[in-house]
């Protein structure tokens, strides 16, 4: 098996990993969740204006959904595994590097979602448990992976857009798709896609979510948590509109 191959199986296996915990812990799982929708929330508010944008809508809502959003992708996930050896061979290498880039992200947000649970001082998520949970998790590295991972794999969506042989497979694929199980996989590579071909040119778009995703995670490290830390501090620090937290999950 390619090595690349094993590297992004390795990667859904620590998913499956952090969902077989929460499975054994309904509490820390009910929290997990209520990270994600927090943060879901808070992209919601941040990128408010592309949302809004005829031109990016597609694009924001697919970020969203597919990689801000609280759903677990547990049968989208077992699809990709099963396939994946299989297409391996008949990929080329820079599709292969973004299914690898997709799984590394997967696995971080994971991993990532899963300590700030367990950093949460009680079962609520407000702007201030928020920040405190992020600190104390930390993980500045993972952090600004996470960043890179989500704007590599954007591009990459926008420059298969241009390829008319993957788009042409992608069409072809329908069919074979969901006779064989793979229906799930089939529609996130169609979303992806057909988002960012919509917007006819990626740059302006990612270059946004570059600065926001940086602007605020170096405001949530930076914020002191001092005696008498409060939501109206926090807001202050985060003057921008687009950096604001939702008040609650």
């Amino acid at each position: 098996m390619p090595l690349m191959t094993e590297e992004a199986l390795q990667q859904l296996a620590v998913v499956d990993a952090e969902r077989r915990a929460r499975a054994a812990d309904p509490a820390f799982a009910s929290r997990v969740l209520k990270i994600k929708r927090y943060q879901q929330r808070r992209f919601e508010l941040c990128y408010a204006d592309l949302l809004a944008s005829a031109r990016y809508q597609p694009a924001a809502r697919f970020f969203l959904q597919e990689l801000y959003g609280p759903t677990d992708f547990v049968e989208r996930d077992r699809q990709f595994a099963r396939v994946l050896p299989k297409i391996a061979a008949m990929m080329p290498a820079e599709v292969m590097a973004t299914v690898g880039d997709l799984a590394r992200l997967h696995a971080i947000s994971e991993r990532l979602d899963s300590e700030m649970a367990r950093a949460l001082a009680g079962d609520e998520v407000d702007p201030a448990s928020y920040v405190r949970a992020w600190q104390r998790v930390g993980q500045d590295g993972l952090r600004r992976a996470q960043i890179e991972l989500v704007l590599s794999i954007g591009a990459a969506l926008d420059r298969f857009t241009r390829r008319a042989w993957i788009l042409a497979a992608l069409r072809f694929m329908r069919g074979p798709a969901h006779a064989a199980g793979l229906a799930a996989l089939q529609a996130f590579l169609e979303s992806g896609m057909g988002s960012f071909r919509s917007m006819r040119g990626a740059t302006e778009f990612l270059s946004i979510v570059r600065e926001r995703e940086t602007a605020l995670m170096n405001a949530l490290f930076d914020t002191e948590l001092e005696a008498g830390f409060s939501n109206a501090k926090l807001t202050e620090k985060l003057s921008s509109p687009l950096q604001k937290l939702p008040e609650t999950a």
